[in-house]
């Protein structure tokens, strides 16, 4: 029933509209009057059909004779198509602004277009429009409308100028609809140009409006923190943030976190600024606040990776954060990073203060970790800067620390020296360092230098601790210069109070000093030390005690006491000693004495059992004088041929030629005889046994009334006899003023008697005495050329020695390596003493480890590690050749072996740079933490070789870099381009420093501004 009467209502009311427009097309003007008050009361869609039917209707008489205005209608109909956003409106309203002359209707159609636009969102041509429009044409409701929407649009466009003096007009309208939304966007740009007392103003009329509630806060908390009034702002920010769920809440929570932070209250201000940090990216600024506040409550390792992320920049803001991350490891025992961060706040200059602290920390700091020589220069540095500085004394007594565990005795040493009045805590520290500096010298084989140092030792006061060591490298330097008197004194020194330290031993020194008193034929005083060495022999017994054992019996049969003598060589030969072979040359020696067969018979023996013994020559010689002896000289002959065709006999081969021809001789073969004199004046000219066989072939000649034929001979074996009175007259001169010190006249007269007779009796005597002059002079490369010509001429009396000198010239002072090598590889084969044959050795090692000559050199490395009386220094040096071959066959386990064992042999270059290499291999292998510790233990141990270090602690930052722990490798890089004096390293540093800066700033996620 309800249905049907609600259906008839409804067709009534379709009928009364259709009879009421029907009527409105009958009566134009009723039509209009009723559709405009439609349109007044924003009834668009009743009124938009009228006015379009009324225009579509009009006809051309009624456009004259009607009263109905066709330019109002056509307004109307436009107006109320454009509040229906019909595009065919749009275009018409255009059209009709543009071509239109009615100024009042074209300004209000502008409006209307305006608006269209303003609704469509396009701004710009909704201004355009507005531009165009007049107010005075316009109600009052759509003035305020207009200035709205004008400036809302002016304020999309970011025309803020435009936009400001519109909303402030409508934000004054109370009554007005847009009264809320012209407050707001007024107070955004009040805001923005710093006026914040009317932005505050129009943000109170918003801040309880539903659309912006959640925003406005934001900006009220934050004009009162500007203003100065920060309580208020703090608790209406807070109060806001606790009702939650506004816009703007992680602002709100970073102003309120800066509140309490700026009222140092740092407890409440960590929750606000970690919610902040946790949701957005903070700028530097805020990342400070927040490490801060963790530091402040005492967590360290969140401030510690906050701080971290602040480093890169030289402002306040980076010094202060690298001040407090060194503080903040300090606190948690991490000193290696607080060193760093000390660092970077050293090099800043922003604060003095905090620059001053930290350079002291970080001198302080570089001592306590083992950067010893970064801590000696630090602190120097330091006290050179701030003489008046609060730390000064504490600086002082770090350094005071550093020098005396420093292992760069070398600095330290220059640094105590220019102390002019040092103290008592200093002075006993100085006995230590130059103690330490000799041995580093002894082990670069710089002698003479640890010599001088080990005298200032010997008198340096305080010097109790150290006085047996240097009394031990006293006498083991005497030792080695061949200055026996003095090795005698300071090794029985030393015994008095004997200490052990590495190669410093009881046993070294009774050692040397058997060999010392066996050279000076003191043969009861030798077997007292050689003795003192071994007790009881044993198969495992070292070489050192082997060969104690061995001399202890030489000593004994030099005394004469044969048996007991015998008996200790059957002991070595029982023990199976490697020098059992010069053990039963020595009991066959002893056999001669009283039976000659029983000589021989034993040394047949002996190359019958040792075929591949190095003293089968020496046998060989042996057994042949024994049968000269007996004048059983047909007997000889095949042992001295069998000398002369050994080819590791070449010393003995001038003694050898010489029997030969006396054998030949007395056998009556005097051709043969001559035929062996001949050999050896050709090619011994300059030995000893030269001068032997020129006369004996003199006696040849003469036996056979062939005298006139000797000159020619003697001519053709480089002897002139008719000039050999000139020679020896001019020598003499030169040998005069020798003898009279006077050197120059001497090399004058020396260089005249070589260039008058290149080829005369006396060159090798000559040349010889030139190059010890001018090695006292240490015109060095004179020297090396003058003992060179001596040498060339081997086997002569001066030979060996000259060999001696010229090597270590050329590898020492000129470098030479390649020549050098060559002369060490002939005084190995002509050496008559084990001393020089140990040095040949070791010295053709150092020069083809100079010149990288693997492969030969590892084949003379494992010589020298079997060879007798083989030293600290040799094996050291034996260790790295063999670790340099396995490295570069990158074989690094074989060659880390081979590092260890030398760098536990000494301090020296070899030892530090065996550090290095064992923590490169590590490196290589990825076992980067075990690197690290090794590297540190190059810069701790090895001091005073500033290479090695610098590259250490280069390998330190590669080893961070691959941690990617970007922080530590760029302050350790920074380290070394301020410390480092080596142009190469300090120039690779700055380039990985530039690749660690670049790396770590790509790691760190912090904002740019703030």
């Amino acid at each position: 029933m309800r249905r049907f009467v609600a259906s008839i209502l409804c067709c009534s009311v379709l009928q009364l509209a259709q009879a009421q427009q029907t009527g409105f097309f009958t009566d134009p003007q009723s039509g209009f009057k009723q559709a405009k008050e439609y349109y007044q009361r924003g009834q668009y869609s009743l009124a938009y059909p009228i006015f379009r039917e009324l225009h579509l209707r009009l006809r051309e008489p009624d456009q004259t004779n009607q009263a109905l205005n066709s330019q109002e209608l056509r307004y109307y109909t436009l107006a109320c198509g454009l509040m229906k956003n019909e595009k065919g409106a749009l275009e018409e309203a255009v059209e009709y602004v543009e071509l239109d002359r009615n100024v009042s209707r074209v300004e209000l159609m502008s409006f209307q277009l305006g608006e269209y636009y303003y609704r469509q969102k396009d701004f710009f041509n909704a201004v355009n429009f507005y531009e165009k429009t007049s107010l005075e044409h316009l109600e009052n409701n759509q003035v305020a409308t207009l200035k709205f929407h004008q400036g809302y649009s002016y304020f999309n466009l970011q025309r803020f100028d435009q936009a400001k003096p519109l909303l402030d007009a409508v934000r004054q309208m109370k009554n007005s609809e847009h009264y809320v939304d012209a407050n707001y966007y007024f107070g955004f740009i009040a805001f923005k140009d710093k006026q914040y007392r009317s932005a505050l103003e129009s943000f109170r009329v918003v801040e309880n409006a539903a659309e912006y509630s959640d925003v406005v806060p934001y900006y009220i908390a934050t004009i009162l923190y500007i203003t100065g009034d920060k309580e208020q702002a703090l608790q209406y920010a807070t109060n806001k943030l606790d009702k939650g769920k506004g816009y703007y809440d992680l602002e709100l929570s970073k102003l309120v976190g800066h509140g309490w932070f700026e009222k140092g209250d740092y407890a409440k201000a960590l929750p606000y600024l970690e919610k902040y940090a946790a949701s957005s990216t903070p700028g530097r600024h805020d990342q400070y606040e927040l490490a801060y506040s963790y530091y402040q409550a005492r967590q360290y390792e969140k401030s510690i990776e906050g701080f971290k992320k602040l480093s890169g920049k030289e402002d306040s803001l980076a010094q202060n954060a690298m001040y407090l991350l060194g503080d903040a490891y300090l606190k948690t025992g991490q000193k290696a990073n607080a060193r760093n961060a000390f660092l970077f706040c050293a090099i800043n200059s922003s604060n003095p203060t905090q620059q001053e602290i930290s350079r002291f920390n970080y001198g302080k700091l570089s001592y306590e970790l083992g950067y010893h020589d970064i801590a000696l220069n630090e602190l120097q540095q330091f006290l050179a800067t701030y003489p008046n500085s609060g730390y000064t004394a504490e600086a002082r007594e770090v350094l005071v620390g550093v020098m005396a565990s420093t292992s760069n005795y070398k600095d330290a040493l220059t640094l105590l020296e220019s102390i002019r009045q040092p103290s008592d805590q200093v002075r006993k520290f100085y006995p230590g360092i130059l103690y330490g500096r000799a041995t580093e010298l002894i082990n670069d084989n710089r002698l003479e230098e640890a010599d001088l140092l080990l005298d200032k030792a010997l008198k340096a006061p305080f010097n109790t601790a150290v006085l047996p060591l240097v009394q031990f490298w006293k006498g083991e330097l005497a030792y080695r210069t061949g200055a026996t008197e003095e090795a005698i004194e300071y090794y029985g020194d030393y015994l008095k109070n004997p200490v052990s330290n590495n190669e410093v031993n009881a046993s070294h020194a009774n050692y040397n000093l058997g060999y010392a008193y066996l050279k000076k034929e003191l043969y009861k005083q030798a077997q007292f030390h050689f003795e003192a060495v071994v007790k009881t022999p044993t198969a495992r017994s070292s070489q050192v005690e082997q060969d104690a054992f061995i001399r202890m019996a030489d000593a004994i049969y030099m005394q004469r006491e044969y048996k007991k003598a015998t008996g200790l060589y059957d002991r070595a030969i029982q023990l199976g000693w490697p020098s059992s072979d010069y053990a039963s040359f020595q009991k066959s020696m002893i056999a001669g004495i009283s039976s000659t067969n029983d000589k021989i018979r034993q040394l047949q023996q002996l190359q019958q059992k040792y075929p591949g013994s190095s003293l089968v020559p020496d046998a060989n010689m042996e057994i042949a004088q024994s049968y000269l002896s007996n004048e059983e000289y047909k007997e000889a002959i095949p042992y001295l041929n069998a000398v002369l065709k050994n080819s590791k006999s070449e010393a003995l081969k001038p003694r050898a030629h010489l029997r030969a021809g006396i054998a030949q001789y007395n056998l009556g073969n005097n051709d043969e005889a001559l035929k062996q004199y001949n050999a050896l004046l050709e090619q011994y000219p300059n030995s000893t046994e030269a001068e032997d066989a020129l006369d004996n072939a003199r006696s040849i000649y003469v036996e056979e009334g062939r005298t006139s034929e000797y000159i020619g001979y003697a001519r053709k074996m480089g002897r002139d006899v008719s000039t050999s009175q000139q020679d020896s007259l001019a020598y003499a001169e030169a040998e005069v003023q020798l003898s009279n010190g006077n050197f120059t006249n001497a090399i004058s007269r020396f260089d005249n008697y070589l260039n008058t007779y290149p080829q005369g009796r006396y060159v090798v005597e000559a040349n010889y005495y030139k190059g010890e002059i001018l090695l006292s002079r240490k015109e060095h490369a004179l020297a090396a050329a003058a003992y060179e010509a001596v040498a060339s001429r081997v086997p002569n009396k001066f030979g060996e020695k000259s060999l001696l000198q010229a090597a270590r010239l050329n590898f020492f002072d000129l470098k030479q390596y390649d020549k050098a090598a060559g002369l060490y590889a002939s005084l190995k084969e002509f050496a008559s003493t084990e001393e020089n044959k140990l040095e040949a050795m070791r010295g053709q090692l150092r020069s083809e480890y100079q010149l990288a000559q693997w492969p030969r050199a590892v084949e003379n490395a494992k010589e020298l590690l079997k060879a007798k009386g083989a030293s600290a220094d040799d094996k050291l040096l034996s260790n790295m050749v063999l670790a340099r071959a396995a490295q570069e066959e990158k074989n690094f386990d074989l060659a880390i072996s081979y590092y260890r064992a030398a760098a536990s042999g000494g301090k020296g270059a070899f030892s530090a740079e065996a550090r290095y290499e064992i923590a490169w291999c590590l490196f290589e292998q990825s076992k980067f933490k075990e690197a690290e510790k090794t590297a540190f233990e190059v810069i701790n141990k090895s001091g005073s070789y500033e290479e090695w270090v610098t590259r250490a602690y280069l390998l330190l930052g590669d080893i961070y870099m691959k941690q990617q722990d970007f922080f530590n490798a760029k302050a350790t890089y920074q380290s070394i381009v301020e410390n480092a004096s080596i142009p190469a390293l300090k120039e690779e540093a700055q380039r990985k420093l530039k690749v660690a800066t670049e790396a770590e700033s790509k790691q760190n996620n912090i904002s740019a501004n703030n």
